[in-house]
């Protein structure tokens, strides 16, 4: 046989090859069988040994699958869960640089909603913000609120002003284009100035805005910690008057004299509004620090004529003189005086090099070492890392203030993390806080293994099925013949968070597979690559050139 035809006729062993895989494609029920694991489905109820059958990116079979799969994994000694939904995400612009969310996906999220802080675009541009996204790619499920104040600030500027009628009505309208372009709802962070500065009857009116699209209401309420029951006073009067479900964020007693004490009085005004019938519920993260700006511990006042008026305030001595008597008066609503002082707030990224060798040590220490008082050490690291934002960890709640309302049965989880640009490094918020990585694995290491605090069926239930139903998810949530197949593989034994207050950026160890929309995109503990993910539109979405929403993923 001449040399030139050898190298075309392939070898018998090859073409026995391709015949094999054409005859297992041609015989496959499944694109995926998932085998001999422990299925927890989401519901809440007994976790049961089943085979799972997935089929074009949903779940096709659930119990005793005898057909075959293109693929098949071994769950043997593994359980096998929904998909993890982060409740309180902050990816929101971070996916338009790197959409494959690597911290999200090995603790196990596979659905995300962010915003906070809101869209990372005006409302006319969140359309095709979300076209973005799914033109690129991301790894996970992602959807988004629109933040209240990005429709005031669109209307009235960033300054404390009183708004008219019509002011209103033009609030109203951007939200409206939000909600039709696919936000889930509306949020808040009235803590923070300047959203600080809308008032009830606004986040009530903008409510009732969202209310005929379907949509929530999340919000940072406007205190955590010495008026904690005042703001969920006011989170459901937004519900009640408006007409709209009602989600507090990160829900927290942040204030150190309360400890142990206020946090059961937030939880019976909850449960008698529930009882009366408003729709409003909670999701935590399973930490006793916060984290955010310095920017936090400057009283509201100083920002209320803009920003760049209230650095300068910052800056000039006699004000600040004025600041270090408020922030630690017992009455203060700002972080130094919930946290209990300024020995309990720890500099964690100060971006600048004078200062980088204070982090990781809280504010007395680091007043000492510049020969400052407390505040101006601190005040003087977050002007001088403008235009960033210099960020601190505060210890603020109690372990046990913490368990108590992890049990309560409408708390779902939440990190308050964004993926991060790069694996191994802090979120795009620039926040070194371990519950970028370890969130969700440590809700079932610590909470359901280690302490029996949960059953794993509740614990998986407030990661799944609770947030999907209150963000209107359709077909996801739970591990149910027609829904979207997002699965988490893990190994109940080893599961453990990994990362520290010491060393945040560690990834978990014990999950093995990640699924989203059917796929494989995390296995054994590594991030494959792929970008199955959807946008998650919400219940108001109207899809381009038709008034009728289109269906929510």
């Amino acid at each position: 046989m001449p040399f030139s035809i050898r190298l075309i006729l392939p070898s018998l062993a090859a073409v026995l090859l391709i015949m094999a895989a054409v005859t297992v494609q041609a015989s496959a029920d499944y694109d995926l069988v998932i085998r001999n694991g422990t299925v927890v489905d989401g519901s809440g109820r007994q976790a049961t040994r089943a085979d799972v059958a997935i089929k074009a990116g949903r779940f096709a079979k659930i119990g005793e699958v005898s057909g075959r799969g293109l693929r098949e994994i071994d769950a043997r000694g593994r359980h096998v869960s929904p998909g993890w939904i982060d409740m309180m995400d902050q990816s929101g612009e971070v996916l338009l640089k790197n959409g494959l969310a690597a911290n999200k996906l090995l603790m196990g999220v596979t659905s995300a909603i962010g915003g906070e802080g809101g869209t990372p675009v005006p409302a006319e541009g969140i359309q095709g913000y979300f076209q973005a996204l799914e033109q690129q790619g991301i790894s996970l499920n992602f959807g988004i609120y629109y933040n209240a104040f990005q429709a005031r600030e669109a209307v009235v500027g960033d300054a404390d002003v009183a708004v008219s009628d019509a002011d209103i009505a033009a609030m109203q309208q951007h939200m409206r284009t939000a909600m039709e372009a696919g936000a889930v709802g509306m949020s808040s962070a009235a803590f923070y100035p300047p959203a600080s500065f809308m008032s009830t009857r606004e986040l009530v009116e903008l409510g009732k805005a969202i209310a005929p699209y379907g949509g929530i209401y999340a919000a940072h309420m406007r205190d955590e910690s010495r008026n904690l029951l005042a703001a969920i006073e006011e989170m459901i009067t937004v519900g009640e008057q408006a007409g709209i479900p009602v989600e507090i964020f990160h829900f927290k007693n942040a204030y150190a004299p309360h400890w142990n004490k206020t946090v059961h009085l937030a939880i019976e005004k909850i449960e008698s509004a529930r009882q009366r019938g408003v729709d409003i519920a909670a999701d935590q993260y399973p930490y006793v620090a916060g984290g955010t700006g310095i920017d936090a511990t400057v009283p509201t006042w100083v920002f209320a004529e803009g920003l760049d008026k209230g650095l300068e305030r910052l800056a000039d001595p006699e004000v600040r003189e004025q600041l270090k008597a408020e922030i630690m008066d017992p009455h203060s609503d700002r972080m130094v005086a919930n946290s209990g002082g300024w020995e309990n707030i720890v500099l964690v990224r100060a971006y600048n090099p004078d200062y980088e060798q204070y982090e990781g040590m809280n504010f007395l220490e680091i007043g000492a070492a510049l020969g400052l008082e407390p505040a101006d050490a601190a005040w003087n690291i977050m002007l001088e890392a403008r235009p960033e934002r210099a960020y601190a960890l505060y210890f603020m709640m109690s372990e046990q203030d913490v368990q108590t309302i992890m049990r309560q049965p409408w708390v779902s989880i939440g990190s308050d993390a964004g993926a991060a640009p790069k694996l191994g490094e802090v979120d795009d918020i620039g926040l070194p806080h371990p519950r970028a990585y370890g969130t969700f694995p440590r809700i079932i290491a610590r909470y359901v293994r280690d302490q029996g605090l949960l059953t794993l069926e509740e614990a998986v239930r407030k990661m799944t099925s609770l947030p999907a139903s209150r963000v209107k998810l359709e077909h996801r949530g739970t591990i149910s013949e027609g829904n979207w197949a997002d699965v988490v593989i893990f190994d109940y034994d080893n599961i453990q968070d990994n990362a520290t207050w010491e060393d945040p950026l560690l990834t978990p160890s014990g999950i093995d597979y990640v699924l989203v929309n059917g796929q494989v995109v995390v296995e054994e503990g590594r991030h494959s690559g792929k970008r199955p993910g959807m946008v998650l539109y919400g219940p108001g979405h109207r899809a381009a050139d038709t008034d009728d929403p289109a269906p929510a993923s």
